[in-house]
């Protein structure tokens, strides 16, 4: 069996039936289809408040019917399910609404079972604590209603099946335009705030809406009276209430509302009752009492009240009239009010604070003893235990009740129970049907209650929904939802593609074409596969079976695939007559079988390539831009340069003029003594005495004069040098053994030579000048003493070397020496320590060995020594064996 689906919107109360979002279930084998039952059921409603809505500022308002709406969503998407079974609810189950609070739905089977579990469960817990028979407790048992706990008696218990409004027992199921458990006709249940109204809707679960009759009707302050609906007739008319306060001065400033005026908060200095003192305080607690004594007189004059601060009167004096002795058994009469009155010398007799003994002590003034300390036989609570202890003490042991508690799960433990056990104060803590939560109420007998929490299943925008008991969720399905998806499409269409529905996951794809433009001017043809928004979260109450995905045209949210139009080309050289029909988006290049043609860049030859891309300065084009260069000329140019020079053009053939001459050439200034460096176009377009100015160095001539070893004193000129007999220089003229010295004039010493009949070319430079002076006397004595004096030196020389050379032999040997012994003491100094080191490892190792074997022979006779004793353990303790 299924129920009647039906869609209901979540927000406008009157829906038409669409039938595309109608189901189709079996019922009895037969498929009806089920329209919408909220447009039948809330059609009477809405008929007659339309026609007095135009005269009324109220109109109805969805959330008068969000209750009925939510039962008939669960119903609609087959969500109905019983709380205490946690199965479905089908139309041909008999069922029971809660009437009180919840108006929750349940199998009748199970409202009954659990009805008499709990109301005998109630009935013996008030016949174990409460002093009543069994059978008054059974009459007097109640149940609760498992979702909302309101409280039920005895007699309530279901016994038949009603519809909703409980007019008709036992309605039919088999009316597919009936909604289930319902009767089809006129709810006529009263309304609430018992206006006299009756319900208008068509039988309905859930609590009837306020009531929509017009009434006149007065505001809170009762200012203002107004036409409006009998259950929304309660209103504010937003001004102030100005009724007068309690304290019947100030007036109420509040905005006008329900029930009574608030205290009134005005602040103002207010005097205590007995008026000592003032301060400022809010009206309504104009009325306080101070710290103070009354301290006001009697009426007896004599005495002053002793109460603190009051209002009113402070009475007569207490001690005046009849007055009795402290232990009350004599009285006396006409005593002074200021006159004690007299000790009776009895015994009091008063009883103390224990209440079973009195005081022993005679008649007193002030009060008995605090503590009774008579020594009497008590007993604890439990009876367990009887000892003598002073009245005003309690007797309790330390044993632990054993008795179980009401729940029957767990012991009492109390310490000295008087057998009336408190109720047990564990959590329950069973696992509920739901399977998801654990019972939170205290421990008890029977079965838990059903879970209270109901989770709630809505739609992916969350405007349709409807509430299932907790533990059923995972079989339930989200509500169809009538509303569009407020996704907005991230597709070049936007609002010109399909809307849909609401939805959980992604949007369905586009299916408008593409149509977007490519760069080269055609369109795509193929379905929009734009980007898709993001999806929204999968319904995760029941995982979803995974459908196969099929291969779109185009994967969403990729660019357009290159275009398909058929086009022709020329191959890369741009040749007539070579064109080729290819794919608008193929880019390939291609090249023809005939020569490139293209003028070279000398602009006197052409190239002899095959067919080639020409690499264009602008690169418009792919062809440009991966295009290689035609060929190179590479035969010499021949141009004549200008201005002419001797340097051919260094360039291969090129087109316009050749570039000027830069070639570096070499000049000498006159004079020899430095080298010019000039570009060939400037030196060649100078003059021939410009070159000559050019090519002067400005310093001194530097050129030897012919005759003589002096320079020119020119500035470097072209050409010889003048004249060298008129050379100026002075020169230091010697005898033949240079002893005489004078100085001439270089131009007197070349004429000296030439009188001599010598050339003064032949003369060098370091004899020019000797001998030109005769020698004398003095000359041949200085030069006999000069010779023996050299000829001492040379010996005296030759002597002092040849000790230096044995010293220097000595050294070289003793070196040698030195060398050889360091030589053979470090040789000597390794073989020492070789052997010191092998000395040691020798050493180490027999100690490694020695230690090696005195240890496992040590290990041997520790065995043999424990296996001894363990014999002679062994021994006293078996001495047969």
């Amino acid at each position: 069996m299924s129920s009647a689906n039906c869609q209901q919107p979540s927000s406008d109360s009157d829906c038409d039936s669409d039938p595309d979002q109608s189901h189709t279930e079996s019922h009895h084998g037969n498929r009806h289809r089920h329209t919408d039952f909220s447009n039948s059921i809330f059609k009477s409603y809405f008929e007659h408040t339309t026609n007095q809505s135009q005269s009324s500022n109220s109109p109805p308002t969805p959330h008068d019917l969000s209750k009925i709406q939510s039962f008939l969503n669960s119903s609609s998407s087959g969500a109905l399910s019983c709380l205490i079974c946690l199965e479905r609810i089908k139309p041909s189950d008999p069922t029971w609404s809660c009437t009180s609070l919840c108006y929750a739905v349940f199998h009748l089977l199970c409202i009954q079972s659990w009805a008499r579990q709990a109301s005998d469960l109630s009935a013996y817990r008030a016949a174990t604590r409460l002093p009543i028979s069994p059978d008054r407790a059974a009459e007097t048992s109640t149940w609760n209603c498992p979702k909302c706990r309101s409280v039920y008696a005895k007699s309530q218990i279901p016994k038949t099946y009603f519809c909703f409004c409980g007019n008709v027992e036992n309605p039919p199921n088999d009316n597919p335009w009936i909604l289930p458990h319902s009767c089809g006709e006129v709810c006529d249940r009263p309304l609430k705030n018992s206006c006299g109204h009756y319900c208008l809707l068509l039988c309905h679960p859930g609590p009837c809406p306020s009531c929509p009759k017009l009434v006149k009707a007065k505001c809170f302050c009762g200012k203002i009276e107004d036409v409006r609906r009998c259950g929304l007739k309660l209103f504010s008319c937003n001004n102030f209430c100005d009724k007068l306060l309690d304290c019947g001065i100030h007036k109420c400033k509040e905005r006008c509302h329900d029930g009574d005026c608030p205290p009134c908060q005005a602040r103002g200095f207010y005097g205590c009752y007995c008026g000592r003192k003032k301060e400022e305080r809010k009206c309504c607690e104009r009325g306080f009492q101070c710290e103070n004594p009354c301290e006001r007189l009697l009426g007896c004059g004599k005495h002053v009240c002793e109460r603190g601060c009051h209002s009113g009167e402070c009475g007569l004096c207490p001690l005046q009239g009849k007055r009795t002795c402290p232990c009350g058994k004599n009285v006396y009469e006409g005593i002074a009010c200021d006159v004690a009155v007299p000790l009776c010398g009895g015994t009091c007799d008063k009883i103390l604070s224990c209440g079973l003994h009195r005081c022993h002590e005679r008649c007193h003034r002030g009060g008995c003893i605090e503590t009774c300390r008579l020594v009497v036989t008590k007993s604890c609570r439990c009876g367990g235990l009887k000892k003598e202890v002073p009245c005003y003490q309690d007797l309790t042991c330390e044993r632990k009740c054993q008795r179980m508690r009401d729940c029957g799960r767990h012991a009492c433990k109390r310490r000295c129970c008087d057998g009336d056990c408190p109720p047990c104060g564990e959590i329950c803590g069973r696992r509920l049907p739901c399977k998801n939560h654990k019972c939170p109420a205290p421990c008890h007998r029977g079965a838990c209650a059903p879970c209270p929490l109901m989770v709630t299943i809505s739609c992916a925008c969350g405007e349709t929904h409807f509430e299932v008991p907790c533990g059923i969720e995972m079989n339930q399905k989200p509500p169809k939802c009538r509303k569009l998806c407020g996704i907005p499409p991230l597709c070049r269409h936007g609002s010109d593609s399909k809307p849909h529905r609401c939805h959980y996951g992604a949007c369905p794809p586009c299916q408008l074409l593409c149509e977007e433009e490519y760069p080269c001017g055609h369109t795509c043809k193929l379905r929009c596969h734009g980007p898709r928004p993001p999806p929204n979260p999968e319904f995760t109450l029941k995982p979803k079976k995974k459908k196969p995905n099929h291969q779109s045209e185009c994967t969403p949210g990729t660019s357009c695939p290159p275009c398909p139009e058929l086009v022709w080309r020329s191959c890369v050289g741009q040749h007539l007559g070579a064109e080729r029909m290819m794919f608008c988006s193929n880019r390939a290049l291609f090249s023809c079988d005939n020569l490139c043609g293209n003028p070279l860049p000398c602009g006197n030859h052409y190239c002899t390539k095959t067919c080639h891309a020409l690499k264009s300065q602008s690169q418009k084009s792919l062809a440009q831009r991966s295009g290689e260069p035609c060929e190179e000329c590479h035969l010499p140019c021949e141009k004549e340069r200008k201005p002419t020079c001797p340097h051919p053009c260094p360039l291969s053939c090129h087109p316009g003029e050749c570039p000027p001459c830069k070639v570096l050439v070499k000049r000498a200034c006159h004079c020899g003594s430095m080298v010019h460096v000039f570009e060939c176009i400037y030196y060649n377009s100078l003059s021939e005495k410009e070159q000559m100015t050019v090519r002067s160095c400005g310093g001194s001539c530097h050129r030897k004069l012919p005759n003589c070893t002096h320079l020119c004193p020119e500035t470097c000129h072209p050409g010889q040098c003048p004249s060298s007999d008129k050379c100026s220089k002075k020169v230091t003229v010697r005898c033949q053994c240079q002893t005489l010295k004078k100085e001439w004039l270089c131009q007197d010493v070349q004429a000296a030579y030439q009188k001599a009949g010598r050339d003064p070319k032949d003369v060098s430079k370091n004899h020019f000048g000797i001998g030109l002076l005769p020698c004398n006397s003095d000359c041949k004595s200085k030069v006999k003493v000069v010779d023996q004096e050299l000829h001492l030196r040379k010996s005296k020389d030759f002597e002092e070397k040849e000790p230096d050379t044995e010293k220097n032999t000595s050294k070289r040997r003793k070196r040698r020496e030195r060398v050889q012994e360091t030589k053979q003491i470090s040789k000597l100094q390794k073989y020492v320590a070789t052997m010191k080191w092998l000395l040691l490892v020798v050493i180490l190792v027999v100690t490694l060995v020695a230690a090696a074997y005195f240890g496992y022979k040590g290990l041997l006779w520790l065995s043999d020594w424990m296996n001894e004793v363990e014999e002679q353990r062994l021994r006293r303790r078996y001495p047969r064996i």
